[in-house]
């Protein structure tokens, strides 16, 4: 039988020449994932719409005042699409405040974080290494601070998330890392280190104590090319997974060292070789077994850690079901705080953009159009409202960083297509670019599901390479 998620061929209305995939329905029961997908998307609204600690009117996390008689004084369709939800600001530090509370909303007792983790802004090092804070059991969502000064949009997101305290902490409601605010009325606890190289050791070493094992994996980036680093920050805070730094030079002392605090580990490096090049690769054989991943642009580099698997490690997000979340690449903050909503809520990889304000970055375009999920309209029992799995995206930047015609074409390749047993026409419209974007470089192959003939099968027959396709119960 054809496996789950395998796609159908469609012929573009824009190139003729061209075929799409379009991936068809598996007859299982959604009503539940359906209505949790409803609920998500009203608990975002809400958050986003209802103030996350912003003093300026003009916030779109201000609600408007009276009754809104226009969709922009709601947010749509900055703030919200069908299947994109935005944080829509270029401000770190509301981003951070209103991502922190999009995934532990309004600190109930079912969703509450048990400490924040408070990061100077002026270190992005420090902030990608103490997403690995995120996971469990520390579960301290990242907020920044400016230097020693706590802001007040991120005093008022302490005060609404409620922290209750982290056990491997000591019951530390906020966990300081480096030089930064000490929030008045909570306990605290501190992780110090002289620069970001030393504070990622020390991290490490805090989470190994909180697991009560050292990881036998360790994801090393670059401390020079931020693009290439931040979709770390995604894994890290699902994982909990320990981060070390490198430069083009090679290996910092305090990598070095931390490094060999994880015998026998393997070394997943992010990053194309003109970033991390081969002299370091060969440098880092010293402790660990050494794997390359990701690709060659910023954007090729986001989907290649998105695709990769290598046995419990990577995202292997290559069938439709899932969710992303989306930055501008040089929006380094911005991406580095999207990273609790990567814990919980939509658990999925970060990807990239470039500042491409009229189309979709390619590599991103052809990978939510490659992972899109289809439906048969003329068949109940494989059409969209009985069966599905649903993508949905969060973005993060106000429109001048990612345009809204940018964001309405990631909604239209989120949403779920119908196949054409005619294969006629394109599934979204969207361009299809001078080639296919190139396929990732990767350490270990994928897992990307097979492709049959180019004109869709109906249900219950086989294609032409002998897989059949899902059949109606």
């Amino acid at each position: 039988m054809q496996p789950c998620g395998a796609g159908v061929r469609v012929r573009s209305r824009t190139d003729p020449g061209r075929t799409d995939t379009v991936r068809p329905m598996r007859p299982v029961s959604s009503r539940t994932r359906r209505a949790a997908t409803a609920v998500l998307t009203a608990v975002v609204t809400a958050t986003l719409l209802t103030g996350c600690g912003s003093d300026d009117d003009t916030s779109p996390f201000t609600p408007p005042k009276g009754d809104a008689d226009d969709a922009a004084a709601l947010g749509y369709p900055t703030a919200a699409t069908r299947n994109t939800t935005r944080t829509a600001t270029k401000d770190p530090l509301v981003a951070a405040a209103a991502d922190a509370r999009a995934a532990y909303p309004n600190g109930s007792d079912f969703s509450r974080a048990k400490a924040v983790t408070l990061v100077d802004r002026n270190d992005w090092r420090a902030a990608l290494a103490a997403t690995a804070l995120t996971a469990a059991p520390t579960t301290a969502p990242l907020l920044y601070t400016d230097g020693t000064k706590l802001p007040d949009v991120t005093d008022k997101a302490i005060a609404a998330l409620k922290p209750s305290g982290s056990d491997p902490f000591g019951g530390a409601q906020a966990v300081l890392v480096g030089k930064t605010a000490r929030p008045a009325g909570l306990r605290t606890a501190s992780i110090e280190g002289a620069n970001p190289f030393e504070l990622a050791r020390a991290i490490d070493r805090r989470t190994t104590q909180a697991r009560g094992r050292t990881s036998d994996r360790v994801l090393v980036v670059s401390a020079d090319d931020p693009e290439f680093a931040i979709p770390a920050a995604a894994w890290l805070a699902k994982s909990g997974d320990p981060v070390a730094f490198v430069t083009s030079r090679g290996i910092p002392a305090a990598t070095a060292k931390q490094l060999a605090a994880h015998p026998k580990a393997t070394l997943y490096v992010l990053g194309p070789s003109k970033v991390i090049r081969p002299s370091v690769t060969k440098l880092l054989r010293k402790y660990g077994t050494v794997e390359r991943l990701g690709g060659v642009t910023p954007a090729e580099n986001a989907v290649g850690f998105a695709r990769y698997k290598d046995g419990a490690f990577g995202w292997n997000v290559n069938q439709p079901g899932h969710g992303f979340l989306i930055a501008r690449q040089d929006d380094t903050l911005g991406a580095i705080a999207l990273a609790p909503l990567a814990a919980s809520g939509l658990h999925g990889p970060l990807l990239l953009v470039d500042g491409d304000q009229g189309d979709l970055t390619v590599p991103v375009r052809e990978y939510l159009r490659d992972v899109r999920q289809g439906y048969y309209p003329d068949d109940p029992s494989l059409d969209a409202t009985g069966v599905a799995r649903y993508n949905r995206a969060w973005l993060t930047g106000d429109f001048t960083q990612i345009s809204a015609k940018v964001q309405a074409q990631i909604d239209t390749l989120l949403e779920v297509a119908p196949v054409s047993d005619s294969a006629k026409g394109s599934p979204d419209g969207l361009p299809t670019g001078a080639k296919k974007a190139p396929t990732p470089t990767t350490a270990k192959p994928t897992t990307t599901a097979p492709t049959p003939s180019a004109s869709p099968a109906r249900p219950g027959t086989t294609t032409s390479s002998g897989a059949p396709t899902p059949k109606a119960p």
